[in-house]
């Protein structure tokens, strides 16, 4: 498998690393431009709980997105299928203290309390672009560590072929799964070589801070070659599974959530095209960009999927 530390990336996407780290010289070149031009992107934070941790390898040089864009354009139904109404309804889940029972073919399973999960896996920060199935699309500074860094110290048996998780179950704090919007709680799930890849992170933060609730905090999944759907938040639950797991939007709606979900511009959803995305936060005046197959991550994880048609397995 080829595996490479960064993604193939446009040359009009990339942003100078120290520009990028220093507000200050990020104002001065935002100044510099001709009058009326904005940057859609931000700096990250320079305070916080993860202000310093270390850039770890797979992060593209990216304009990230602006935070405040991040923290307040959510899909979470878990809460409303409004994107703005989590930010304030999401304020109410409680995520101290949180443990995550890990169930199936593991010799370990067992209640893992957060807190030895991050004392076993030390976090860093990667830019990875962010691709919504609703043709939106965002580059975010995340913060975490490589999901399967924690999954093999749980070991695996030779009969788990895949992984699937479960989001929180708590409909008198999370008032959409009062409605029959999905059949909750919340499924997901990836073959263990995806969910083994180095690309594959669980998340406990963002721009330098801890997750904010509404992004799906304490503990979140981010596939960023799959569109965002994949990526399941406040997770509870770890199984390891022979089968292929039945998925939360696959179960609702199979013809248009395949399990894979894999970013794909030839392959349209039935309600949006997957050609062209919106970049968050970006004016009306700014073109949309096209889709890259994989999301830019053709490269790293395309030989996963080597001779299966993937208009088939969507």
């Amino acid at each position: 498998m080829l595996i490479k530390t960064q993604s193939s990336i446009l040359s009009s996407e990339i942003t100078d690393r120290a520009v990028f780290e220093s507000r200050r010289e990020f104002i001065k070149a935002a100044t510099a431009l001709s009058a009326g031009l904005i940057l859609p992107g931000a700096v990250r934070a320079e305070s916080g709980k993860y202000a310093n941790v270390p850039a770890g390898p797979y992060s593209a040089k990216l304009q990230v997105t602006n935070r405040e864009d991040v923290a307040n354009y959510t899909n979470y139904y878990e809460f409303s299928t409004n994107k703005q109404d989590s930010t304030v309804l999401a304020k109410a889940l409680k995520t101290k203290p949180w443990s995550v029972e890990v169930v199936g073919e593991v010799e370990k399973p067992g209640v893992y309390n957060l807190e030895d999960i991050l004392k076993d896996n030390p976090v860093q920060e990667r830019i990875y672009r962010f691709r919504c199935v609703e043709a939106w699309s965002m580059v975010v500074p995340w913060i975490g560590f490589p999901l399967g860094d924690m999954l093999k110290r749980f070991k695996p048996t030779s009969k788990a072929k895949f992984v699937e998780f479960t989001t929180l179950y708590n409909p008198e704090v999370m008032s959409g799964q009062r409605s029959d919007v999905l059949d909750w709680p919340y499924v997901e799930g990836l073959r263990i070589d995806e969910a083994m890849h180095p690309l594959t992170m669980m998340v406990t933060g963002m721009y330098g801070d801890e997750l904010p609730n509404q992004n799906g905090a304490p503990l979140r999944l981010i596939v960023p070659w799959k569109y965002g759907f994949k990526s399941i938040k406040a997770i509870v639950k770890i199984r390891f599974l022979e089968n292929m797991p039945e998925t939360a939007w696959h179960r609702s709606a199979p013809n248009e959530y395949g399990f894979y979900a894999n970013v794909n511009p030839e392959v349209p959803h039935p309600r949006w095209s997957q050609s062209r995305e919106r970049a968050l936060g970006s004016s009306i005046f700014t073109p949309k960009r096209d889709t890259e197959k994989f999301n830019g991550y053709s490269e790293e994880v395309a030989s996963l999927y080597s001779g299966m048609d993937l208009s088939k397995y969507f």
